[in-house]
C-alpha cells in the first residue's frame, strides 16, 4: 500500500479505533487494577482483531466494544528526544496537560502544578477535554495514577536503539508517536520525513478521521466511500521529536508543525 493511500489510512484508522476502545476499557493505574498487558500484546489478540477490521469498508465506532475478542508554541506537553555518540538513547514527555495546567504556581518557585486529574474518568462513559471516553475502571480514587496517552518510544534494531520519538497532543500523541514509527519501519522513511508527512487521528469515540492537510483529495474521498466521517484541517496532529541512528550518524529531526522546536549536536 502506498504512504497514506487511502487502503493504508483506512486500515490505520480502523485500527487505531480497536486500540482506543481497549484503552477505554483496560488501562489505568496498576496499582489499583489489573491491566491485562499479556492478553493485550498477544501476538494472537492482534490477529483476532485484525480480522474484524472490513478491507473496504468502516466499522461504525458504535459497533465496536472493548476487548471485543479479549479473553503554535505548547503550552502544556513537552517532548525531548536525546542520543549520544556510544549510542545511548532519552525519549521523554512531560506535561501540565492543559494550558498553565491547574494555573497554581508552588509559592517561591514559580512552577505550575498539572491539572491531570483531568485525564481520570470524573464521569465515567463521558468525554473528557480531549474528547475521549473512559470507564469506571479509570475512576477518581485516592493515591490512583491518572491514565495518560503520554509515549515516549525507543526503538531497537538488532538489539541496539535505532530510533527515538515522542510527541505532545493529548489523545493525539498515541496515533503520531504510531505513525512516526511507521513512516520510518514500513515506508523507509529518514527521521525528517517521518514526522512531517501528513498524518491521521481515530480515538474510537467520537467516530471521525481527523485528517492533516496534506491527505489527498482523493484519498479523503475514497475513504468517505468506505463509510468513514473524515474531517479535513483545523488543529495539526502531535509535533514530534526524533532521532535515528543510521549507518553510524545521528540524524535528529523536529517537528515544523509548532514552533520553536530545536535540534543541536556536539
Amino acid at each position: 500500500m502506498g504512504h497514506n493511500s487511502a487502503a493504508y489510512l483506512h486500515l490505520l484508522a480502523e485500527s487505531m479505533k480497536l486500540a482506543y476502545a481497549d484503552r477505554s476499557e483496560y488501562l489505568a493505574d496498576p496499582d489499583f487494577v489489573e491491566v491485562p498487558v499479556a492478553e493485550l500484546t498477544d501476538k494472537a489478540y492482534a490477529a483476532r482483531q485484525r480480522k474484524l477490521i472490513k478491507a473496504n469498508r468502516a466499522t461504525p465506532s458504535a459497533q465496536i466494544t472493548p476487548g471485543r475478542e479479549l479473553a503554535q508554541e505548547s503550552q502544556d506537553t513537552t517532548q525531548y528526544t536525546i542520543a549520544d555518540r556510544h549510542g545511548n538513547m532519552v525519549s521523554n514527555t512531560y506535561t501540565l496537560n492543559a494550558s498553565f495546567g491547574s494555573a497554581i504556581a508552588v509559592p517561591g518557585t514559580g512552577m505550575l502544578l498539572n491539572n491531570e486529574m483531568g485525564d481520570f474518568a470524573a464521569r465515567p462513559g463521558g468525554a473528557n477535554m480531549f474528547g475521549l471516553v473512559q470507564g469506571e475502571r479509570n475512576k477518581i480514587e485516592g493515591g490512583k495514577r491518572p491514565l495518560s496517552s503520554m509515549s515516549p518510544t525507543i526503538v531497537f534494531r538488532d538489539g541496539q536503539p535505532w530510533f527515538a520519538t515522542g510527541s505532545p497532543g493529548g489523545s493525539r500523541i498515541i496515533t503520531t508517536v504510531l505513525q512516526t514509527i511507521l513512516n520510518a519501519m514500513a515506508f523507509d522513511m529518514n527521521a525528517a520525513t517521518a514526522g512531517i508527512s501528513a498524518r491521521i487521528h481515530h480515538q474510537w469515540l467520537p467516530d471521525e478521521i481527523l485528517a492533516e492537510q496534506g491527505i489527498s483529495p482523493d484519498t479523503v474521498r475514497l475513504l468517505e466511500e468506505m463509510g468513514h466521517t473524515v474531517k479535513l484541517g483545523g488543529r495539526t496532529i502531535g509535533r514530534t521529536q526524533s532521532i535515528m541512528f543510521e549507518n553510524g550518524w545521528l540524524l535528529g529531526a523536529t517537528d515544523t508543525r509548532r514552533p520553536q522546536g530545536w535540534v543541536a549536536g556536539y
